[in-house]
């Protein structure tokens, strides 16, 4: 093992190469007044980052996850609420977040307790294991997911499921559900080890999942059976649909089939033109695979702007906070020049910086619009989750280097694949290691 000791002279020798920079004084009293970022802004970037775009779709208001990891949630029901606008004249529609929410919590429970005693013969430092009580209470989650929750329950409108003081801000309840579920796995290994019959673990599991049930039911509301569906259109006329299950209601409102449906991934430190699953992230059992066929990013442009151009959104995962101006929307991987600052090295390419867990997806959003110029993209129009009060109106405007770099998964349907594309998708998915961060 390296031991480097720091001495005193070394500090002299630092501290002398500061000092005799008249340029380091200038910066350390801007960025101490101002901040790294608004300090190394650079605002020509900013001016080009204009709100025009020669394909674009009218998606009306945007919804607030407020405090909470539900984009993945939001971005897919923001899809399908774009769907049913433009079908029933509704702009302002919304579908409920947090209807499928309380399902996730109990799906993620019960998958979790599965993975638990599968790895029950594992020692603790096993590095699956740990994977898998990092943090069993999560509201993070990807497209697969989504879609599996909106195949087996449905979709409710926020009418008929609102949110709750809860659903609007999940630390307490991922505080609550870790510890939880942390302590159920303990009680599962201890039953195993000591030789319960299959019988007896099954039966305490049961108690476990009544028990995530009712922490699910205090913090969301406990889902309906049946509800009635009352709305007036955007001409004014009366709607109304009574005692329809969320599953009803999904089949006979949306005609889209998810079904239908890819992740294209861009992670260029794994093989392109490769089909992979990340089991570890499915939340239902036997439900729909978290599955990316990994392509390079011009095929996710093109997808994504023929679906845009066909006048339908489009679901996509990136990390948001990477060179991000969150108040104003702006997304430009040139906004701020923190190397150029520090006048330091900090060029990474986009593999690299996954393979270092210096870029891995933090949030999902939805392409709504693309500037088009020279048949190049020059920059996308992005609605957020995160409401009126930042970007404009809750949309953000995406520099197409920002994607090239940031972006990672788009969600396009089958039918903008070329042939040899979708054939692709007929093989063999290889299996992410359950630690894998893609």
């Amino acid at each position: 093992m390296a031991h480097t000791k720091l001495t005193q002279e070394f500090f002299d020798a630092m501290r002398e190469k500061y000092d005799n920079d008249p340029k380091n004084k200038v910066l350390q009293r801007s960025v101490m007044k101002n901040g790294i970022n608004n300090t190394a802004k650079d605002n020509r970037v900013v001016a080009k980052l204009n709100h025009t775009y020669s394909v674009e779709i009218d998606t009306g208001k945007v919804s607030n996850q407020k405090r909470s990891g539900r984009c993945w949630l939001f971005s897919l029901l923001n899809v399908l609420k774009h769907d049913f606008a433009k079908r029933y004249d509704v702009k302002d529609f919304e579908l409920s977040q947090s209807y499928l929410f309380f399902w996730d919590k109990v799906e993620r429970a019960n998958i979790f307790y599965d993975r638990i005693i599968d790895t029950a013969d594992k020692p603790f430092d096993d590095r699956e294991l740990r994977c898998y009580l990092a943090a069993p209470g999560a509201d993070g989650g990807e497209w697969g997911m989504a879609v599996a929750l909106v195949q087996k329950y449905g979709v409710m409108p926020t009418s008929a499921f609102p949110e709750s003081n809860v659903t609007e801000d999940t630390s307490d309840l991922k505080e609550v559900l870790n510890r939880k579920l942390r302590r159920d796995a303990m009680v599962l290994r201890d039953m195993i080890h000591a030789g319960k019959s299959d019988a007896e673990i099954a039966e305490k599991r049961k108690e476990m999942l009544k028990e995530v049930y009712k922490i699910a039911g205090f913090a969301c509301g406990v889902p309906r059976e049946t509800f009635t569906f009352e709305y007036r259109d955007d001409k004014q006329n009366y709607h109304v649909d009574a005692d329809i299950t969320p599953k009803q209601f999904f089949d006979k409102y949306f005609e889209i089939d998810l079904d239908d449906y890819v992740v294209l991934g861009n992670y260029p430190n794994r093989k392109m033109e490769q089909l992979f699953r990340n089991k570890a992230g499915q939340n239902v059992v036997g439900g729909r695979q978290v599955e990316f066929l990994n392509m390079p990013m011009d095929v996710l442009k093109d997808a994504a702007i023929a679906q845009l151009k066909d006048g339908e959104t489009v679901w996509f995962a990136n990390t948001v906070t990477e060179q991000s101006d969150r108040q104003n929307g702006l997304l430009d991987d040139d906004l701020y020049r923190r190397a150029e600052l520090f006048d330091i090295d900090m060029n990474m390419d986009k593999a690299q910086r996954l393979d270092y867990y210096d870029n891995i997806p933090n949030h999902a959003m939805t392409l709504t619009g693309v500037d088009i110029v020279d048949d190049k993209p020059t920059k996308w129009k992005v609605e957020n989750s995160w409401g009126e009060k930042v970007g404009e109106k809750g949309y953000f405007v995406m520099a197409d280097n920002w994607m090239d770099n940031n972006v990672f998964e788009v969600i396009v349907n089958k039918k903008y694949l070329t042939d040899s594309q979708r054939q692709l998708l007929e093989q063999t998915p290889v299996d992410l290691e359950p630690w894998a961060a893609v």
